[in-house]
């Protein structure tokens, strides 16, 4: 068996939570292969709302195991409160979940940091989510970071202390004060107290070595699904340096992350929005500025499921798109809240760049230093709502014609079109 991959081609916050619940049943293993609890993925069902920031969106369903693999880091705090939200619902998440021992841990001084190096930055800051994600796989680089495994092992909390004061250090070098500084509303000390308290149910969960564990899952004949987070173009490679995440969200994460050949990718589903949004700073150049974006961000409920902040919204850009779907290697594509724009009269594609007086179709290495200017295309707009349209329905004529303008552009079938935020509006294609 193949496994099949999951990703997002834009900047995150493409939908990826709702897809991955939708196709789950058809997989015996859902996997996470990267990122951390700055993910923010949402599955809406039966009128709940559920966000997922660390948990793999396949926990719905009972028959399917879920794998924290190695490349997600992890917060023990932030962790225990989505088992605690799923378990006041009813669920038994410990039965299937599956944690990598490999897997990095953010401790409460990365978190520290991040806030230092994000405030020493200024006007330069990137827009981190403050999460620790970047401290946290600095130290995993640099082979000062500390792993699930290490939770059990006898010098845990010697271990813990010494990397701790390390991080402090460079707190102080950095001149940052927290001694008023607040984690998810906690002093230090306090957020400190009710990290260890939370490690215990980290401890509870079922440890594996995972790569082991999902080679013998291929081996078996069993149907994998890797799920990625945040989106292509944060990549900490391939996306608009330096304003990207820590890992790499691209197809090559999938083999670092699980521990598992190039040989054996299957199927590479991308997702991306019917319009874009970022959060955060860095280059946009489809964004819009006016009356448009914020008509896209109200009818979108475009704010961050992880921080709450408004994402910045714009037309599709088809160069960047192409781009992501090049380097993952996509077979298939889903558009996502093409509802959105249910109303609008016209709707418009960035299909071009102008760059250094010059029309281009790709992204320049200095488009984050050099104005991009984008070429639009018009399309008339579907006039009508479209969250009623599910499996079996067809879609308007002018969205379909949408459709198949990306289609052509990127040489890739859009498989399913999401409809609305709930996992049955769902129309094939």
């Amino acid at each position: 068996m193949k496994v099949d991959v999951l990703l997002g081609l834009q900047w995150g916050d493409e939908g990826k939570g709702k897809i991955v619940d939708v196709i789950t049943p058809g997989y015996d293993v859902v996997a996470r292969f990267q990122g951390g609890p700055n993910a923010g993925h949402t599955i809406i069902f039966d009128n709940k709302k559920y966000v997922l920031h660390t948990i793999p969106s396949g926990i719905f369903n009972e028959k399917c195991i879920n794998l924290i693999g190695n490349g997600v880091i992890i917060d023990p705090f932030i962790l225990k409160k989505e088992l605690q939200m799923l378990i006041d619902c009813g669920m038994d998440p410990g039965k299937n979940l599956y944690v990598s021992r490999k897997a990095h841990l953010i401790l409460p001084t990365h978190r520290l940091l991040d806030a230092a190096s994000e405030a020493s930055k200024g006007d330069g800051k990137i827009g981190s989510t403050l999460k620790g994600i970047g401290p946290t796989y600095t130290d995993k680089v640099s082979r000062n970071g500390m792993r699930v495994g290490d939770l059990c092992m006898p010098d845990f909390r010697e271990r813990y202390q010494r990397l701790r004061q390390r991080h402090l250090n460079q707190i102080e070098q950095l001149g940052f004060d927290f001694s008023n500084y607040k984690i998810d509303g906690l002093g230090f000390e306090a957020y400190e107290k009710v990290w260890f308290d939370a490690v215990s149910a980290l401890v509870e969960l079922q440890h594996i070595d995972s790569e082991y564990f999902i080679n013998q899952m291929l081996s078996e004949g069993k149907k994998v699904l890797a799920e990625g987070a945040q989106g292509t173009l944060l990549d900490i490679d391939f996306g608009s340096y330096p304003f990207v995440t820590s890992s790499n969200t691209t197809i090559a994460g999938v083999c670092s992350g699980l521990g598992i050949p190039a040989s054996a990718i299957g199927k590479v589903i991308g997702i991306f929005k019917a319009y874009c949004t970022r959060v955060g700073s860095g280059p946009f150049p489809t964004e819009l500025h006016e009356q448009t974006g914020e008509e896209i961000r109200r009818a979108g409920n475009e704010f961050g499921s992880t921080t709450g902040r408004p994402r910045r919204c714009g037309w599709l850009d088809l160069p960047a798109l192409h781009y992501a779907v090049m380097l993952n290697g996509v077979t298939e594509l889903v558009m996502m809240k093409a509802d959105v724009l249910d109303e609008f009269e016209t709707v418009e594609v960035g299909e071009a760049y102008i760059y250094q007086g010059r029309q281009i179709d790709y992204i320049p290495f200095d488009a984050c230093s050099v104005p991009i200017e984008p070429v639009y295309k018009k399309m008339k707009g579907w006039k009508e709502s479209i969250t009623n349209l599910k499996a079996g329905h067809k879609l308007p004529e002018a969205l379909d014609a949408y459709v198949r303008m990306i289609e052509n552009s990127v040489n890739v079938p859009v498989t399913t079109v999401s409809t609305g935020p709930d996992r049955s509006q769902i129309v094939y294609r």
